[in-house]
């Protein structure tokens, strides 16, 4: 690991202590400015901000190198505390429709943060009946809310994103919390089924709002963090997520019926590298979290998980050849779900199934037998995408891609050949 990186890593720390890195040495421009750009790229810069501008070490520097990097963090700052508000006045209005929305993630974790709104979050996941969908469609377009995505047949969709003009409030209206024709991890729907019933309030700024328990929140970002695992991969927030969570709710949360829920989805060893990550960079205290032994003895190497994150940004979108490395991965993981070798999976990379794509070519549903055509167009678009950027490259994604097969073989979520 650089000397960036960690010094990214101590910002962050800090961050989650509400604390300012006590940082003396002398820095070079170049240093600080590959500190936010990491910081950026993961979607803590204001987080990181705040915990290093004043440090001893940034007296030493011309503070006019921090001006654009403190613009955006207010900016960001600002910008979140509209959205959290807007968000809850949609929320009680939903709730007066007689919706039962389950939120996740979002403003229940941030929540969790010495400063709520320095942890930025592009959306709001909200998890209901699918039975109630059409009522709280209603309740969305009566608020003000439009369809993001106008064209996209809402009845089928198992996710369907909502906007509202003049306004930066972004909602993700789930029927399902994973797309259940996923062939990698569209299993992992069975571990919540019965999340309604057991769902809490949990007060935020004096809204109840319906949040699965404590047990299944936890699980569930933990397979929030797996699924883009299996993609190209995930960030730091979302560990400081994990993190700040098991911290305030330990005590509540069924250890050991987790660890076998990990168990059934062969991803035990990669929640304990996300613990050990925690332990060791950031804020997890296994004594308040009450971490059970059993999850400690898991024998497991933190570390190329930790570079794999910090190199992949939020979600895998550090570059264009990462994200498109996901193809690999998702192939040799569905690859082993049907018994299969894992092996590279070139060529069903570049021609996928008819399935694979429907996502995004939506005639695909009704129409396969134009599966050609939209290997054709798929082709031609990336050609176009390669020739526009430096980050995009066929080569560098076959890449990555076989070194992330061979760190999930590591963490056990793949089996070895």
């Amino acid at each position: 690991m650089d000397s960036v990186s960690q010094l990214f890593l101590q910002a962050v720390k800090a961050a989650l202590q509400q604390e300012k890195v006590s940082w003396t040495q002398e820095m070079q421009p170049q240093d600080w400015i590959e500190v936010f750009r990491l910081a950026d790229t993961h979607h803590v810069l204001p987080m990181v901000y705040e915990a290093v501008y004043d440090c001893p070490a940034a007296q030493k520097i011309d503070k006019s190198l921090f001006t654009p990097f403190k613009k955006r963090t207010l900016q960001a700052v600002m910008l979140q505390a509209m959205k959290t508000s807007e968000f809850l006045r949609l929320y009680q209005h939903i709730r007066n429709a007689g919706v039962t929305p389950i939120l996740v993630k979002g403003i229940l974790v941030r929540e969790l943060y010495p400063n709520p709104d320095c942890r930025m979050s592009g959306d709001e996941d909200l998890l209901i009946p699918p039975e109630q969908f059409p009522l709280c469609h209603q309740a969305m377009l009566a608020y003000g809310m439009v369809l993001s995505e106008p064209d996209m047949d809402i009845h089928a969709a198992y996710e369907v994103p909502y906007g509202k003009r003049n306004s930066p409030i972004y909602i993700e209206l789930h029927k399902s919390l994973f797309p259940p024709e996923s062939e990698a991890y569209g299993e992992l729907n069975r571990l919540f089924a019965r999340v309604q019933d057991t769902a809490i309030k949990v007060p935020v700024q004096g809204v109840p709002i319906l949040s699965m328990n404590h047990t299944d929140h936890l699980l569930y970002l933990l397979c929030h963090s797996f699924k883009h695992f299996l993609h190209s991969g995930f960030g730091i927030r979302q560990v400081c997520d994990i993190v700040l969570y098991a911290n305030a709710y330990g005590s509540q949360i069924d250890w050991p019926c987790m660890l076998e829920q990990c168990k059934t989805i062969h991803a035990e060893r990669f929640a304990a590298a996300l613990f050990r990550i925690g332990s060791r960079y950031l804020t997890f205290d296994p004594v308040k979290a009450c971490y059970p032994q059993q999850w400690q003895d898991i024998q497991v190497d933190e570390l190329p998980m930790l570079e794999d994150l910090l190199d992949s940004g939020v979600y895998g979108s550090s570059n264009r050849s990462r994200l498109h490395s996901s193809t690999i991965t998702l192939n040799a993981v569905s690859a082993q779900k049907k018994g299969r070798k894992s092996g590279n999976h070139i060529l069903k990379t570049v021609f996928p199934s008819a399935k694979a794509l429907s996502g995004r070519y939506r005639y695909l549903e009704k129409k396969p037998f134009l599966l050609p055509v939209a290997w054709a167009d798929r082709i031609l678009h990336y050609r176009k995408e390669t020739a526009k950027s430096r980050d995009n490259n066929v080569a560098e994604s076959i890449r990555i891609g076989n070194q992330r097969i061979e760190l999930m073989k590591l963490y056990g979520v793949i089996a070895r050949d």
